[in-house]
């Protein structure tokens, strides 16, 4: 690094290795030594002793017989050399891990409300257990993720990924399959369900932004089926509510066919005592994932939060990976 001093004369540039050269020099008081202690050759140390000496205009050490003894300007800088060595290795340390119990954090949460449901449960049980000074602030998918993970407006993004900036990180958790919710009793839970009868009834969409048509739409499409869709809603949960009293189906991300759990996003369906039935369309794949600008990736309070994520989408039983 270049220091300005006071009159805004350039200093010469600081070299941090010549510091740990000069701590090691001076308390070895051999060349020798000190080249074994650095992991270098007593060449290259007597060459690093020799830039020491016209830097700091002494000798630092000199032959008395067979040994080398430090000059007085040597002996002055022995310990301050100590000392600089040291603050330089904590300086370029690693951080150490962060213990959850010491958390006083409040971490910002981006998630559509059935993943923001299912997340608050989650990390409100593991927070209670390991981490009881952080709170938890949920936000509606009302910001462009990029810009507002990188700004800090939001710490984590959780749910389906697609818009994210070129440095922004991204883990996917768990890959779902969609489901139709219906309330017990609905007509599509008699008898097979078929293309045909699941386009036949009323449905609920869910959109931000208002739209009636998915990917749903798109597979019954190619089988010359249409649905009518009575209801758009912004949120899920009320979607689900609005299926637990009406004969309108909605749909719930829910666990694959070789998957034997229900699903992290499927809980509150089941509270409402809906059913989920198996759609007889090839749909696509639902993947959760979680977004983070990479400032936070090292950071001890922000890798816990994101592996307590992990593990309550995931049901891993511990952290886990970064």
């Amino acid at each position: 690094m270049t220091l300005v001093n006071s009159t805004d004369r350039i200093a010469p540039v600081i070299d941090a290795n010549l510091a740990v050269a000069l701590d090691a020099l001076l308390a070895e008081q051999s060349v020798t030594r000190a080249a074994a202690r650095m992991r270098t050759s007593p060449a290259a140390m007597s060459r690093t002793l020799g830039r020491l000496r016209r830097l700091l205009q002494d000798p630092l050490l000199v032959r008395a017989g067979q040994t080398m003894v430090p000059t007085p300007r040597a002996l002055a800088l022995r310990d301050e050399a100590a000392t600089v060595v040291r603050r330089l290795g904590a300086l370029l340390t690693p951080a150490a891990g962060v213990d959850p119990a010491t958390l006083r954090s409040t971490f910002s949460i981006q998630a559509a409300d059935l993943v923001g449901a299912a997340l608050a449960t989650g990390l409100l049980t593991l927070a209670g257990r390991e981490a009881p000074g952080i709170s938890l602030r949920f936000r509606a998918e009302e910001l462009e993720a990029g810009p507002a993970l990188r700004d800090g407006r939001v710490d984590l993004e959780v749910g389906a990924i697609d818009h994210v900036d070129p440095e922004t990180q991204v883990e996917e958790l768990v890959t779902l399959r969609m489901t139709a919710a219906v309330r017990p009793g609905h007509p599509l839970t008699e008898g097979p369900l078929t293309a045909a009868r699941f386009a036949a009834a009323e449905h609920v969409g869910v959109s931000r932004r208002g739209r009636f048509d998915g990917p749903v739409d798109a597979a019954l499409a190619e089988h010359g089926l249409s649905r009518r869709v009575a209801v758009v809603l912004p949120g899920h949960l009320a979607a689900l509510s609005l299926a637990a009293r009406t004969d309108v189906v909605a749909l719930v991300p829910a666990a694959p066919d070789d998957d034997s759990s229900p699903g992290p996003l499927t809980e509150q369906a089941l509270v409402l005592g809906l059913r989920l039935l198996d759609i007889p369309l090839p749909l696509p794949p639902v993947t959760i994932g979680m977004a983070w600008h990479p400032r936070h990736t090292a950071d001890g309070a922000h890798h816990w939060l994101r592996a307590a994520v992990r593990r309550v989408l995931c049901a891993e039983p511990s952290g886990g990976h970064g």
